[in-house]
């Protein structure tokens, strides 16, 4: 039976608290300060450029529920390549799906993740839920941690699979919190750790964006030998400033954004 958007949605931010300890108790903190509405700005996604599970695979039924694409991003130093969609609804969050470019990992993660690919039925990649189905894989220790070591990124993917990575909240949407600087220190106050690569806030009012993110607690996770603890996913807070005609600036800005995927690191850099 095919969902409708709201029940997709509805069913990742299910499966997304589920990996994330965090984010029940932050949304709550954040409904009971705003008569119980706390608005999600957006979604992201990860996944490999390989055709089989390719960013355009991730983004079907987003597109097929009348998201549109609206603008990409690249990232050369994470080896990433990004692109973020929009609904019509603007009540609908936006959905920012990413991909690794497999091609730019040394020969043997490449072999790595195009082994985990193989695993993968064309059938199971083509339905509505592929983008909150978990891990369509098996894998080992040994074959994560050669990842972690090259890419952070390659290894979150490999070892959690197909499922929102993170969900944010729209501080333009909060009546408690008017700027990011008192989100952060509400959340620090109730004992909260913050990502604080590139800064405890990502962006500035001169480029329209401003965000800051948890840091993914480790959660355990098995893989065919035994089990380890690595990061989850996080929770993301976004602030949104007008542009000239007085709309909201609705984009990504691509440094901030790299330093947000480095919320999932195993050792956050500072």
């Amino acid at each position: 039976m095919k969902l409708t958007i709201e029940q997709l949605l509805d069913a990742m931010w299910q499966d997304y608290l589920a990996l994330t300890p965090d984010a029940k108790p932050i949304h709550q903190l954040f409904a009971n300060l705003n008569q119980g509405m706390v608005v999600n700005d957006h979604i992201a996604l990860r996944t490999f450029n390989l055709d089989k599970v390719s960013l355009d695979k991730i983004a079907k039924p987003f597109l097929d529920a009348g998201y549109q694409a609206v603008d990409d991003y690249h990232f050369p130093a994470k080896k990433l390549y990004a692109k973020y969609y929009q609904h019509t609804n603007d009540t609908l969050p936006k959905v920012f799906i990413s991909e690794l470019k497999v091609e730019e990992l040394p020969k043997h993660c490449q072999d790595i993740i195009k082994d985990l690919v193989s695993q993968v039925s064309e059938d199971v990649a083509n339905q509505q839920g592929f983008c909150y189905s978990g891990r369509p894989w098996n894998i080992s220790k040994e074959q994560y941690q050669k990842l972690a070591s090259e890419s952070e990124y390659a290894s979150w993917v490999a070892a959690h699979g197909f499922r929102p990575n993170h969900f944010t909240v729209s501080i333009n949407h909060l009546s408690s919190h008017p700027d990011i600087q008192s989100v952060n220190q509400l959340l620090q106050d109730n004992g909260y750790v913050m990502n604080t690569s590139g800064g405890l806030i990502k962006g500035s009012p001169d480029v329209l964006l401003e965000q800051s993110s948890t840091l993914a607690k480790e959660i355990e996770v098995s893989f065919t030998d035994g089990i380890l603890k690595i990061p989850g996913c996080y929770y993301e807070f976004a602030l949104r400033y007008p542009m000239p005609g007085g709309q909201l600036y609705q984009g990504f800005v691509a440094a901030s954004a790299d330093k947000i995927f480095e919320s999932t690191d195993i050792s956050p850099k500072s």
